[in-house]
């Protein structure tokens, strides 16, 4: 028993570190499948003996029970506001109104506004035990099982010390857009900005749907520093990473009030914003010594050494000329205003999502309204509200339809949800959506079946659900527009190369509310065949790593349903599916294990997904990026910036006909 506790203590010290290494320093020291080899290894080990289990336990992450409500946890130090400033003008009499309570030098220390959700976290002897939402700030939420699956967030702290630290918890762009496009798959309804999403995702009341959203952190302060030993904030700041939490880099101590003003100037230019993977709207100015801060105090709403300059966002008028309505491949109607086109952020929008009927009535959004619009995070068109001092009379309310505009059938909307859907399963704007879904990258990857291409199939009657792609002949394709004999050979060539898809892909293309890709693959993993996840319970369902109870709802519902049955079997009947990812993998040995892959531009003889499938069952890790942890770049044609910056980096450069080489050494066919 002792050496089981001593293997217990080395692995969770060993996966502390990686993780810190991982998602803190953006320095990996192994690859994801030693990770995970760890990881299972304790899971297996606690499983067994069960006493072993603490809250500090890399297995914890997402362990908690889904709860009915949020407790609410009382701030030991309340975590203020900041007051803001939108002028140089208000800076200068905020060092003003310091400077003339303080008789000796100070100095400041500059910050980024993170545009994320402010967090308190409590950690006793160096153990996270206790996290919760700002809230009024004096109260907040208890929200401790959700943050303790922020990856990039230590359970245990180098140092066994009991602290309160504040932070801010946010999504990266590149991730957020991601996330939105999977929940639009899925016809959800989509986040408005990268900060609502990350909102959101702190106050779902299952963990195990927390874990899924791709939420980050830096930390930025103490509540109680007197014990401490630090004198300054620039000290506290490097205190946190010394025990171990992610601070921003780009933080800066100012010796005079005029490199305040230099680093906000140098931030609020767009170019130098956009540089950054994640959304800022503002600097934070703190005075930095500490003990001066705590003489100056605080007013009743917020401390009067710290000011917050909010950078102005580009916000341009124009005119809602309709509101329509998309259909979405789940049934979703999602409200598009069509605007008169206008530049903003360097780009001219025409169309901005409304997202549900809501955020219309809450806006008072109507058709032929003057809007102001701009772009949320420098990104995603967003009306911001409308201008009702500018109407003539004239412009109409929008109300949600009652009938689709699609097929006319009947459109519900459950308590509790802001969407509306279509119920018509035959609906035809869902049923091109969900072919549009199936044949697209992520999931069959059938190169040349766009939205063009699905819409003329289903208005021939030739295709009525995937099962029918895998029946079209030459001559269906010859009769209809954009298809001549060399682009019709290549769709059917393509739809019969997507027989060879894994059968996570297949159950992802399905398109089955709240599957993503990466539920796909565990549920792909854990059952091997479509046969044996039809025959699983809700219950056995929810014993699959990242099943919550939503989505083994929604994949029970699914496959009770006859027509979704005949649907998966008669995929099946053609070859799709088979062998599962989880059965090639067995029949390849495990040759690039501890190797990581990007694969980029234009190849001859394989799609880009399907070497990057292969290479997975062969033990490679597969990312999307280029970084000092790559070991190798695939490259064809128009490989752009992966490939000068592998290059740059000296990372070996594969070409397709070299990588067929590298694999044959290694005794594996590519073909």
């Amino acid at each position: 028993m002792h050496d089981i506790r001593q293997r217990v203590k080395k692995i969770r010290s060993e996966l502390q570190l990686h993780n810190y290494r991982y998602h803190v320093l953006d320095d990996p020291s192994i690859s994801d499948e030693e990770y995970d080899r760890l990881l299972r290894e304790l899971e297996e080990l606690e499983a067994q003996y069960p006493e072993l289990v603490t809250p500090d336990s890399p297995t914890q992450r997402v362990g908690a029970a889904p709860s009915t409500r949020f407790l609410t946890v009382n701030h030991i130090q309340p975590l203020m506001g900041l007051g803001n400033a939108f002028a140089e003008e208000e800076l200068l009499a905020f060092q003003e109104r310091v400077e003339k309570q303080v008789s000796e030098p100070i100095s400041y220390v500059c910050e980024l506004k993170i545009d994320g959700l402010s967090v308190s976290l409590d950690y006793e002897d160096g153990i996270f035990v206790r996290g919760a939402t700002r809230g009024d700030g004096l109260v907040g939420e208890d929200i401790t099982a959700n943050l303790r699956t922020v990856r990039s967030l230590p359970l245990r702290l180098n140092d066994p010390v009991s602290i309160n630290v504040r932070g801010e918890v946010f999504i990266n762009r590149h991730d957020f857009e991601i996330f939105n496009q999977e929940r639009e798959r899925l016809g959800e309804s989509l986040f408005a900005n990268p900060r609502n999403a990350a909102a959101g995702s702190l106050r779902q009341l299952d963990p195990k749907a927390t874990a899924q959203r791709p939420l980050d952190i830096f930390l930025f302060g103490v509540g109680q520093s007197e014990n401490l030993g630090v004198k300054t904030q620039s000290e506290a700041l490097a205190y946190l990473r010394h025990l171990g939490l992610k601070t921003n880099p780009h933080s800066k101590e100012c010796r005079s009030f005029a490199e305040v003003l230099e680093f906000v100037r140098t931030w609020q230019d767009k170019t130098q914003r956009g540089s950054l993977p994640y959304d800022i709207d503002g600097v934070v100015v703190k005075v930095n010594e500490l003990a001066v801060q705590r003489s100056l105090g605080a007013t009743a709403r917020s401390p009067r050494w710290a000011i917050a300059y909010k950078f102005p966002a580009e916000q341009v008028v124009t005119r809602v000329v309709n509101i329509s309505v998309q259909v979405g491949r789940t049934g979703a109607l999602t409200p598009l205003a069509e605007l008169e086109p206008v530049l903003v952020a360097g780009s001219t929008v025409s169309r901005a999502t409304l997202h549900n009927e809501d955020i219309v009535r809450e806006r008072d959004i109507r058709i032929g309204d003057y809007v102001v619009l701009q772009k949320a995070g420098d990104v995603i068109p967003e009306i911001v509200r409308s201008l009702p001092e500018r109407r003539d009379g004239s412009e109409v309310p929008f109300q949600m339809p009652k009938a689709c505009p699609a097929c006319g059938s009947h459109v519900v909307r459950e308590q509790g949800e802001a969407v509306t859907r279509c119920v018509n399963g035959q609906c035809p704007a869902q049923r091109i959506e969900k072919l549009v879904h199936f044949a697209s990258k992520g999931a069959l990857d059938i190169d040349g079946l766009g939205p063009a291409s699905v819409v003329q199939l289903v208005e021939a009657g030739l295709v009525k659900s995937p099962v029918d792609l895998y029946g079209l002949k030459k001559d269906d394709l010859l009769g209809l527009k954009r298809f001549g004999e060399k682009s019709a050979e290549n769709l059917l060539a393509s739809i019969e190369q997507s027989k060879a898809q894994p059968m996570a892909r297949v159950l992802f293309g399905l398109g089955i509310r709240l599957v993503g890709a990466e539920v796909a693959r565990e549920v792909a993993a854990h059952t091997g065949s479509f046969e044996g996840l039809m025959r699983l319970s809700k219950e056995e369902l929810l014993e699959i790593p990242g099943v919550g109870d939503k989505i083994a709802q929604s994949l029970s519902d699914y496959f009770a349903d006859p027509e979704n049955q005949a649907l998966v079997e008669g995929l099946l009947a053609h070859g799709l599916a088979a062998p599962t990812e989880q059965e090639s993998s067995t029949q390849q040995e495990q040759v690039l294990t501890g190797h990581t892959f990007v694969v980029t531009g234009k190849l001859e003889g394989f799609t880009r997904s399907a070497i990057e499938d292969f290479l997975r069952t062969l033990g490679a890790n597969v990312t999307s990026s280029v970084s000092k942890q790559t070991t190798y770049l695939v490259a064809g044609p128009g490989g752009g910036s992966k490939l000068t910056k592998a290059n740059d980096l000296g990372i070996p450069v594969l070409s397709e006909t070299e990588l067929i080489e590298f694999l044959g050494e290694r005794g594996v066919t590519l073909d």
